[in-house]
């Protein structure tokens, strides 16, 4: 009898915790059924929030520092170039053209891939009609994956329910290799918080998702560690995708 998968890299357990010392308890009560970790704003704005980050991938682990970045493109360039020179595996920006292509241009060269947020899972076709877009959110992330494939970047953030969609505009544009990282994942049964636009881990990757990043989930159970694992467990009933 195969034993079940102890972690899974497609995994990314999202640190939205209220301190560094929560987050370092995490990963340690985590132990190895997680091998990457989100750090979002909230924890990296924090006195040592980057270096606990950068304390991560020393120990091992693969990091994702959410940063976003959306300002003028010489800020852009030069933030992005900071990020990758401290050490970072995974970074996040806005998916507008020119804050990708400097983005690109700051962490090139680098072993730092660039992520551009699509649209945020917390946001419904109602809320873009009251920031003043014309576009449902599927629309928009449509667009936003085109620019971001021809900007160059290693992928993008998008919500699970249009995460098909940018698989195949990947495919088509010969990127099997384009990252499709999706938040706002839920387990069968879970709450869905703030978050607007989910779907479940199998669901999630079946549509075409490389990487789930998943938070409450799992760092909101009472034994996030069997929580992590019996996501794991339900990834493993879906292939992990080839790449050249």
């Amino acid at each position: 009898m195969t034993s079940p998968p102890m972690n899974d890299s497609r995994l990314i357990v999202g640190l939205d915790l209220p301190s560094v010392e929560a987050a370092r308890a995490m990963v340690d009560r985590l132990g190895d059924a997680a091998t990457t970790y989100k750090v979002g704003l909230a924890l990296l704005a924090r006195p040592g929030g980057v270096a606990f980050a950068h304390e991560l991938r020393e120990a091992g682990k693969q990091v994702f520092q959410d940063w976003k970045l959306h300002d003028i493109g010489a800020q852009v360039e030069g933030a992005a170039r900071a990020v990758a020179e401290g050490g970072c595996d995974l970074l996040t920006v806005h998916a507008e053209p020119q804050v990708m292509q400097a983005a690109v241009r700051g962490a090139g060269g680098s072993p730092t891939r660039i992520l551009a947020v699509t649209v945020l899972t917390s946001l419904s076709d109602e809320d873009l009609r009251a920031i003043g877009y014309g576009a449902t959110a599927a629309e928009l992330v449509a667009r936003r994956v085109r620019q971001a494939l021809d900007s160059g970047v290693d992928g993008v953030v998008s919500s699970p329910l249009e995460a098909a969609a940018a698989r195949a505009a990947a495919d088509a544009a010969g990127r099997p290799d384009f990252l499709i990282v999706t938040p706002g994942v839920r387990p069968a049964g879970a709450a869905m918080g703030d978050q607007q636009r989910v779907a479940t881990p199998a669901q999630a990757l079946s549509a075409g998702a490389s990487h789930l990043v998943v938070a409450r989930p799992v760092t909101a159970e009472a034994d996030p560690r069997a929580a992590a694992q019996a996501i794991v467990a339900e990834m493993a009933g879906v292939p992990v995708r080839q790449t050249p």
